[in-house]
C-alpha cells in the first residue's frame, strides 16, 4: 500500500484500512501534497501533529469520511475557523445507552454488536458500543480542525439524524442532519467541492418529529473521558491511546476495555 500511495498517479487516496496498518500509505500521499479522503482516524490519532504539518508544508488535502467528521467539515464551509466556539460531536450511545452500569461487565459479544442506527462493521461496532470509537474521534477532531480541548465536546444523540454540530462565538449553532447511510459521507469527500446526486432515500419527516440530546455519562462511558484527556494532552498519548484499544473475546462474554479499565 505504501509502494502504491507514493508511486502510483491518482487524484484522491481513499484511507480505509483500519487501524495503524493504514498510516503509512496515508502518510506517502502526504509526502506527495495529495487529496486524501481519509475513513482511517488512526492516523491523526497517532500522528495527528505530524500529518497535519506534512500536509501543510506540501498542501495535501485532508478530507474528513467519518460521518461525523463531515458533518463539522461541511457545517464550517466558508466559515471562518477564529469565530469556532466549541465542536460537538454526536454519539447515539450505543446498544448499552441505557442498560445499568452494574450490568456493563456481563454483556455479551452478541449484545455490543448490535448497533441501534449503524449499520457498519464489527471492529467499529464493538467500539461504538462503548463509545471508544468516539474518543478516537474527539482526538481526529483536534487534529483535523485544528482547536484546542477546550473547543472540543460531545453529546449523545439517540436517534444518530444529527451528525455534529458547530456552535461559533455568537452563540448560533450550525447543525448537519441526513440519513445514517455512509454513502454520503464517503461520496462528498470523492466529489467535493462538488455534490452529486445518488439514490438515498431522504428522511421521513415524522423520523425528526423528536430529536432528543442527553448528557455524556462518563462513568458509563470512562473510554471517553480518557479521549478528551489525550486530546488535550497531545504528544504521543494518541499512539498510547489506540494501542490500548483491546478487547478480549470469551466465547460467552465480551470485556470490554472501555467498561473495565
Amino acid at each position: 500500500m505504501s509502494q502504491l500511495a507514493r508511486e502510483l498517479d491518482y487524484d484522491v487516496l481513499l484511507a480505509s484500512v483500519t487501524g495503524a496498518a493504514g498510516l503509512p500509505a496515508v502518510l506517502e500521499a502526504a509526502k506527495r501534497g495529495k487529496r486524501i479522503a481519509l475513513a482511517n482516524k488512526e492516523s491523526l490519532v497517532m500522528t495527528g501533529p505530524i500529518l497535519t504539518a506534512i500536509c501543510k508544508q506540501t498542501g495535501a488535502e485532508l478530507l474528513p469520511v467519518d460521518s461525523e467528521h463531515s458533518a463539522i467539515f461541511q457545517c464550517l464551509r466558508g466559515e471562518n475557523a477564529r469565530e469556532i466556539k466549541r465542536i460537538v460531536l454526536t454519539a447515539s450511545g450505543g446498544p448499552f445507552r441505557t442498560t445499568p452500569i452494574e450490568d456493563l461487565k456481563h454483556v455479551t459479544l452478541q449484545q455490543a454488536l448490535k448497533h441501534p442506527t449503524w449499520q457498519m462493521g464489527p471492529k467499529i461496532t464493538i467500539d461504538s458500543s462503548t463509545l471508544f470509537n468516539k474518543a478516537l474521534e474527539v482526538i481526529e477532531a483536534r487534529w483535523l480542525f485544528d482547536v484546542k480541548r477546550d473547543q472540543l465536546d460531545a453529546v449523545i444523540h439517540p436517534q444518530s439524524i444529527v451528525h455534529s454540530m458547530v456552535e461559533f462565538v455568537d452563540a448560533s449553532i450550525m447543525a448537519h442532519l441526513g440519513p445514517t447511510d455512509m454513502k454520503i459521507p464517503i461520496q462528498f469527500a470523492l466529489s467535493y467541492p462538488a455534490r452529486i446526486a445518488q439514490p438515498v432515500p431522504s428522511i421521513a419527516w415524522e423520523r425528526m418529529a423528536s430529536l432528543t440530546f442527553e448528557p455524556v455519562n462518563y462513568e458509563r462511558f470512562p473510554a471517553l473521558k480518557l479521549g478528551f484527556e489525550v486530546a488535550s494532552e497531545g504528544g504521543t498519548l494518541g499512539a498510547v491511546f489506540n494501542a490500548a484499544k483491546l478487547h478480549t473475546v470469551g466465547q460467552k462474554n465480551l470485556t470490554l476495555w472501555g467498561y473495565v479499565a
